[in-house]
């Protein structure tokens, strides 16, 4: 089987799983999205295993099992009607399809220099945000406590800039570099998260903040890691901040 077939196969394997999922009572909904995670992570270790070693290419791992785990705490904020539901099982596929490629490319450019590179890390990058967004949408929809919503912020950011910093030089072998950073920036949207829970936004908007802190944060980051850290690309990134700070400004409702 080739891996174009494995990719395919996993991705209809794992959309049929969130079909199933919606059949299950709500006891085991909970367990089952964890199931298909741990699906996830073992489907693309399948099809990813001659790039992989016992080293830092692991990382590429992450954002799928993240994505898995996003959409399917996702899944339980959607309306129960099917028309509902179809659009997201199917921007899952493709979410999956699209991963299983820009992983494949990021193992075999970790053992030599392909031209697909470039064009895998602009796909990496916006399924990243995706990534972020679903999770943070989550954490903010349970209504936790200010530590615990600050805990699961950190530690799932922690995570996103770990596998994306590491994204930036694909080397076998991870650097202080990228661990410092990652858990700099994730301690960077856990204390935003904490502001957060003061601030009376809803949770979407909560959320797109907190992703457009990633955006930033990992675009700076990627930026520095590659030698391109030039001062019109922090001013380009620091803009994009300030504005949609700004437009939560006037999103939020103020009042008593």
């Amino acid at each position: 089987m080739s891996k174009r077939q494995k990719f395919v196969l996993i991705s209809v394997l794992l959309s049929v799983g969130f079909v199933g999922v919606n059949l299950l009572d709500n006891t085991y909904r909970f367990l089952a999205v964890g199931g298909l995670t741990a699906l996830t992570v073992a489907g693309f270790a399948w099809s990813l295993w001659e790039g992989l070693g016992v080293n830092a290419s692991l990382l590429t791992l992450i954002l799928p099992s993240l994505f898995t785990l996003g959409v399917g705490i996702f899944w339980f904020l959607l309306p129960s009607l099917l028309i509902a539901r179809i659009p997201v099982v199917i921007m899952y596929g493709l979410g999956i399809y699209a991963l299983s490629l820009t992983a494949n490319i990021y193992t075999v450019s970790a053992i030599r220099t392909i031209a697909l590179m470039r064009a895998a890390k602009g796909v990496g990058f916006v399924l990243t945000l995706l990534t972020s967004f679903l999770l943070f949408d989550a954490i903010f929809s349970i209504k936790a406590d200010l530590w615990v919503n600050a805990l699961l912020v950190y530690t799932s950011s922690f995570l996103i800039f770990f596998q994306g910093l590491w994204t930036s030089s694909l080397d076998h072998s991870i650097s202080k570099e990228v661990i410092s950073s990652a858990l700099v920036f994730s301690l960077i949207l856990g204390e935003i998260a904490m502001t957060l829970f003061f601030w009376p936004v809803t949770v979407v908007v909560g959320s797109l903040f907190l992703t457009v802190g990633v955006y930033v944060l990992l675009g700076l980051g990627q930026a520095q890691i590659e030698g391109r850290l030039f001062s019109q690309t922090v001013r380009d990134y620091l803009t994009v901040g300030v504005l949609v700070f700004l437009a939560m400004m006037v999103a939020t409702q103020w009042g008593a």
